[in-house]
């Protein structure tokens, strides 16, 4: 049992704390009011120095830190009413557009990502979902079913980003241009968009399985090798490819390049080592970032070049 005289000196000692701290806490309230006081009374301060201007993007665009996106409703094939994706800079002024046409895996993440770079990067983008029509629960169940049918006939594909270079042209803050770029099946459809529809000023088909395989592959649903049109392509083409991918392989990249170059077509191709397909999907194991990282860089030369 502690002694009195020590429970007297502990409940003393704990004032004296409880005493002192007090007097710190009142200490530091009275010490910012006198600073604040003395920064009444001080002479005005000369003002801030402008901000810098927002960092640039590697083709020299200014990068746009804020950037607005949502989801919203656009004409398509038939007239269909579809989804798409819409992301575009905060900032007021004039900007290229860009249509995202998806890989094969469908209208997810990854790709709803791209059109959100792109926006980033100083550019209205849209990216429509060719799948909607499957009516399933999910990106991958959409896949699954545009599969078992022959793959996404080529009429709709077309129908749809038709649409979506219209949506683009009717905005009040685009600069004149678009362009448009695709993955995948996307990469493939982009070619054949090239060809056959107006109001593209710039294309980019990355990895775009199909073109150049001739027969391999047609289906009902895409019944002609993109190729075979080249002689109608209306716009400059940069085509992405993995040096390991399979299709299209080496052999079909080299197809294109001689076709494009035989008809005096505007082209410029890239092809990357220890790369396969899907070199831009962040989600899946042929992600190669180091050559993603290059392809953006020439990418966004390509548009600034053709869009600027």
């Amino acid at each position: 049992m502690m002694h009195p005289e020590e429970a007297l000196q502990k409940a003393v000692n704990r004032r004296d704390f409880i005493a002192g701290t007090t007097s710190g806490v009142l200490g530091v309230l009275t010490m910012g009011a006198t600073r604040n006081t003395q920064a009444q009374q001080a002479p005005q301060q000369q003002p801030p120095a402008p901000q810098q201007p927002a960092a640039a993007s590697p083709a020299g665009r200014v990068f746009y830190s804020a950037i607005s996106g949502e989801t919203v409703q656009m004409r398509g094939f038939h007239g269909d009413t579809i989804d798409a994706y819409l992301a575009r800079p905060a900032g007021k002024g004039k900007y290229p557009g860009v249509v995202v046409v998806h890989h094969m895996p469908g209208w997810d993440e990854p790709s709803i990502e791209i059109a959100r770079k792109f926006a980033q990067h100083g550019y209205t983008a849209i990216c429509p979902n060719l799948h909607f029509r499957g009516g399933k629960a999910t990106p991958e169940d959409n896949s699954a079913a545009m599969r078992e049918a022959g793959g996404l006939s080529d009429a709709s594909a077309m129908g749809d980003i038709e649409g979506a270079i219209r949506n683009l042209r009717a905005m009040r803050n685009l600069n004149g241009k678009v362009g448009i770029i695709g993955y995948c099946s996307g990469g493939r459809q982009v070619y054949l968009a090239a060809c056959t529809l107006k109001g593209i000023d710039a294309a980019v088909a990355c990895y775009p399985g199909g073109v150049g395989a001739g027969n391999a592959g047609l289906t009902p649903n895409q019944p002609v090798d993109p190729l075979d049109l080249t002689k109608d392509m209306s716009c400059p083409l940069m085509g992405i490819f993995g040096k390991e991918d399979k299709r299209p392989s080496p052999e079909h990249a080299a197809k294109m390049e001689a076709e494009l170059t035989k008809l005096g077509k505007t082209h410029e191709f890239h092809s990357y080592d220890n790369a396969g397909h899907s070199i831009f999907a962040t989600d899946r194991v042929d992600y190669r970032p180091l050559a993603a990282q290059d392809g953006w860089k020439n990418i966004f030369a390509w548009y600034e070049k053709y869009l600027g």
